[in-house]
């Protein structure tokens, strides 16, 4: 599960734009891959890429709106992960840090298989050498009593795929792309400040050292075109809220494969059960008769109603176990069990009959009436 965007860059949900800008600079100073022991690199390039998630998302007044709202969902149904990073202000950020790498060589050896230039060409896709399509996450909801069984669903997802019309290239059919004029072919920029050299990636054409000359009409040279398509899903049994489902090949795609589709499962609230582990826990109202006598209480499951035997002289808030009748194991295990809690009814008026019965129980069982005796006693039962 995602960690919350405000706590990855150590800010409050008040933060200013400045602040906001503050602390990822110092976070991209502390996790620069350049700046950390070998055998580090590798957790320094996801934090990296984490932080620089985190401040695209925080640092648009847009996004961050939709974020407040909605959490990740919010972000993850409405924006692919590159057009996350569309208009961040990356530049700024790192301006006078030339002597430390942060040009556009970094982002492009850290977000390259993702297909995204930060700095170099404005957040589009680079696709110099091709790659592979990013995965794509989807929050689904489903019912308790979905879970219980299993249930499959039709989803509609939006993503990138590759442009039937130019397979990809952005090129008009039957012409050729040429080199760039503007870093004449070699994909990158490089300037000079005294001793130290930045290079970046061409932003004219992506880093590929070629450009569309005649842009294909239906991805206007794009190469990709957003589409959505309605995918079926599966959801087995027993899956808990957080659980993540992984279906192959449903991601976006890219010129070297299509990547995967993960589904993070969220489970509604129900109005009468609760769910712990596999275990099922539930309150069921009785009569002070049925209590006092013994009898059957008619109890809901998440697979119908089942008859319940409740001994005679059963106190408020006993609880019964049902064995069986809770969730089944996701990874197939023994099903878990039903505690019901029985809890006696108080009635709220009483009749002139039911009156006079109770006084005679009373009377029988030499209670003072009129007195605290009785009513603590029935004040007990009823606990």
């Amino acid at each position: 599960m995602k960690r919350d965007y405000y706590e990855i860059l150590g800010v409050s949900k008040g933060a200013s734009l400045d602040e906001i800008k503050k602390a990822y600079r110092s976070l991209a100073l502390q996790y620069h891959p350049d700046r950390v022991p070998a055998e580090k690199k590798k957790e320094a390039e996801e934090k990296f890429k984490e932080i620089s998630e985190a401040y695209a998302v925080l640092s648009d007044s847009q996004k961050r709106s939709l974020y407040d709202q909605y959490g990740h969902s919010g972000i993850d149904q409405k924006y692919t992960y590159e057009d996350i990073f569309k208009g961040a202000d990356f530049s700024s950020i790192f301006e006078g840090l030339s002597d430390f790498g942060f040009g556009g060589g970094i982002f492009e050896e850290i977000f390259g298989d993702a297909g995204i230039d930060i700095l170099g060409s404005g957040g589009r896709r680079s696709r110099r050498g091709g790659s592979r399509g990013r995965d794509i996450q989807y929050e689904v909801d489903v019912t308790l009593e979905e879970v219980y069984s299993g249930v499959e669903k039709t989803i509609q997802v939006p993503r990138y795929e590759l442009c039937d019309t130019c397979g990809g290239s952005g090129a008009k059919p039957s012409t050729k792309k040429m080199v760039c004029p503007q870093c004449k072919g070699s994909g990158q920029l490089v300037m000079s400040s005294g001793f130290f050299r930045m290079a970046q990636t061409c932003g004219r054409c992506g880093g590929e050292g070629k450009i569309v000359a005649q842009p294909c009409t239906t991805c206007r040279g794009q190469g990709q075109v957003r589409v959505t398509r309605r995918i079926q899903i599966k959801i087995p049994p027993g899956v808990d809220s957080n659980s993540h489902l992984r279906i192959r090949g449903e991601g976006e795609s890219g010129t070297m494969g299509k990547g995967d589709l993960y589904i993070l499962i969220g489970v509604r609230s129900h109005p009468i059960f609760k769910r712990e582990g596999n275990d099922i826990y539930a309150e069921v109202p009785i009569s002070f008769v049925k209590a006092a006598l013994g009898g059957e209480a008619s109890v809901p499951t998440l697979n119908g109603n089942v008859k319940m035997k409740v001994p005679p002289g059963t106190q408020s808030g006993r609880i019964f176990r049902l064995r069986d009748k809770g969730m089944p194991d996701v990874h197939g295990y023994r099903r878990g069990d039903e505690l019901v809690k029985v809890m006696i009814q108080v009635p709220e008026t009483l009749t002139a009959e039911q009156k006079r019965i109770l006084m005679e129980y009373a009377r029988i069982s030499r209670e003072d009436v009129d007195g605290s005796s009785f009513t603590d006693k029935i004040k007990k039962a009823f606990r």
